[in-house]
């Protein structure tokens, strides 16, 4: 990827870009991972741009590269599960990077043990916490494409002492 502008007068722009990057990166975010279904297909992936955009109705965005296998299934099935893990589960995030296989099972995903809730979207059971949620809108943004859904069901154990993964839990980075 090249350097990307606008740059103000003056500046180096290689500089001003790495500069940009890191202010961006620094910017606290949560870790999650993306369920995603369309037809027959399903796919988990991990991301971190997510977030509420409004409480009546309830709306989460999520921020999909145009280029992901699971950009086609949100747009295609128009439903997503957002999947909330605890900070100790930092290590499985690394798995839902690329496309999964999907063998069709309808109870495990790449390994993993999935359920489908409302939306038929999968959701992780070892999540401590999940959304449930049919898109509403959909924003291209260069790069991505945010979705906005809309909460249709939710579960989970949140509460005190529960630590929720975020990036900087991790060596991941991702934007700016």
């Amino acid at each position: 990827m090249g350097l990307v502008g606008p740059f103000p007068d003056g500046v180096d722009p290689a500089e001003y870009d790495r500069l940009r990057r890191r202010v961006l990166w620094a910017m606290p975010s949560g870790l999650y991972v993306l369920g995603s279904r369309a037809g027959g297909r399903r796919n988990l992936m991990t991301l971190n741009w997510a977030c509420q955009v409004a409480a009546d109705p309830k709306l989460v965005a999520v921020s999909v590269e145009v280029a992901a296998v699971t950009h086609g299934l949100v747009h295609d099935g128009a439903v997503f599960s957002l999947n909330i893990l605890k900070r100790e589960e930092r290590s499985i995030v690394r798995k839902f990077v690329k496309a999964l296989d999907d063998a069709g099972d309808p109870v495990t995903l790449a390994g993993f043990a999935v359920r489908a809730e409302a939306t038929g979207a999968p959701v992780l059971d070892l999540a401590v916490a999940w959304l449930d949620c049919e898109v509403r809108t959909e924003v291209p943004c260069g790069s991505h494409t945010v979705f906005i859904g809309e909460v249709v069901s939710c579960g989970g154990q949140i509460g005190d002492g529960v630590e929720i993964l975020r990036m900087e839990d991790t060596r991941m980075n991702y934007g700016g």
